[in-house]
């Protein structure tokens, strides 16, 4: 049965929408709401299938309820519908985390499709991002095993792009390992920009363009940098990241795994399909975050998605950026308010940082003495030399936020 909650603030609506569904014997009402806020809540407690929502709402709306359910419970897809079909609303839904729109009044069978549609691409795409089978979790702990490495960050200005090529090259630098780097901020990535290439002419468009990549077309558009590693750059144009699917992703992280030590992941802020996909990947997440109240509590929320997902607490490293900058918060504080201690920090200097952006070239290969390199070399060593220990069972009903 497919599990469903629907969200309408008119009763008469939500009584229509259940009885449209009595019909169907793949479908189950699991319960229904009246509020952007009862949303929020149903959703946390009945963990349905598919959730569909209308639009316009008094208090908190449709758009703002998904944003926060799919941050949440990125794995429940959302339908949203309103009695407007305008292209603003349709596309301030999909931007909210909405797998489909409908628009008011639609028919019984437009609505059931619909829904089975989204639950569908749903189980695909789970199955797709299925990494191991139950029991084969430790593997990836392995010593000298080719290892993922994904820069993530809740929060845009956190300086993830900057650590993330700067580790990449520390990590070639301080161990000698083959280094790969990928741009997977699809849409405005700047690794290009930060070791002065041009993803015009090499780019991962050119490895999707013909179809399913493979690891001669891949190694083809590998851009070979002075520093010693190797870059895939991101497209050259916003909307050329349509072209790229998560699975393309994923494929392509999975050859390029199998070819060198380490493969480090730049990601975008969001979490979406692709961001979701590598951190499904990866061996570690690197979570960068700032001494700010805004980034800590996007950090607890993501932390919230990764105990949903299951996501072994040892594959997750806290660093703190700009560890030095913060007005009246300490790492310490930040550790109690996420419960979980801080596995790295950062120092600033906004002067060296602008520098080597400006420049082209990273700031651990054009300052190494200083206290910026320094930190980043640091984390280069501790990703390279610290496995984590794999843990023996799940902890299957774990409090939020539990120290390791």
């Amino acid at each position: 049965m497919i599990k469903v909650l629907i969200v309408d603030d008119i009763p008469e609506t939500r009584e229509h929408l259940s009885k449209l569904l009595g019909f169907e014997q793949e479908i189950d009402v699991a319960g229904t709401g009246a509020s952007g806020e009862e949303a929020i809540r149903l959703a946390m407690e009945l963990r349905p299938d598919v959730i569909v929502m209308d639009i316009n709402m008094p208090e908190m709306d449709g758009i703002a309820a998904s944003e926060i359910i799919s941050q949440r419970l990125p794995m429940i897809p959302i339908i949203m519908m309103s009695v407007h079909g305008e292209a603003e609303h349709l596309r301030r839904a999909m931007l909210a985390g909405a797998r489909e729109f409908l628009v008011k009044p639609f028919s019984s069978d437009e609505f059931s499709m619909s829904i089975k549609r989204v639950h569908e691409r749903e189980l695909v795409r789970q199955s797709q991002l299925q990494v191991v089978a139950p029991g084969e979790e430790a593997d990836y702990a392995q010593p000298g095993g080719h290892r993922v490495v994904a820069v993530f960050s809740p929060k845009g200005g956190s300086g993830r792009t900057t650590i993330a090529t700067n580790l990449a090259v520390s990590l070639h630098k301080e161990t000698g390992a083959k280094v790969c780097l990928v741009d997977a901020n699809l849409q405005f990535g700047d690794v290009g920009v930060l070791l002065n290439l041009n993803p015009k002419n090499r780019s991962i468009i050119d490895a999707v363009d013909a179809g399913e990549p493979d690891s001669d077309i891949i190694e083809s558009v590998l851009v070979h940098h002075s520093t010693g590693i190797r870059v895939l750059l991101g497209p050259p144009a916003p909307e050329a990241a349509d072209l790229v699917t998560a699975v393309n992703l994923r494929k392509i992280l999975e050859e390029l795994k199998a070819h060198h030590d380490y493969v480090v992941v730049d990601l975008p802020s969001g979490l979406t399909d692709h961001s979701l996909g590598v951190m499904d990947f990866a061996d570690d997440i690197l979570v960068i975050a700032a001494l700010e109240i805004t980034t800590i509590k996007n950090v607890r929320l993501f932390l919230e998605v990764a105990d949903q997902l299951e996501y072994d607490r040892a594959k997750i490293r806290l660093v703190i950026n700009r560890s030095d900058t913060a007005q009246g918060i300490r790492i310490g504080d930040v550790e109690a308010s996420i419960r979980r201690p801080i596995d790295g920090s950062i120092v600033s200097d906004g002067r060296l940082a602008v520098l080597a952006v400006n420049r082209g070239v990273p700031f651990v290969v054009s300052h190494p003495e200083a206290a910026l390199s320094r930190d980043v070399a640091k984390l280069a060593r501790t990703v390279a030399g610290e496995t984590p220990v794999p843990s023996t069972d799940k902890p299957a009903k774990r409090g939020l936020f539990a120290r390791r």
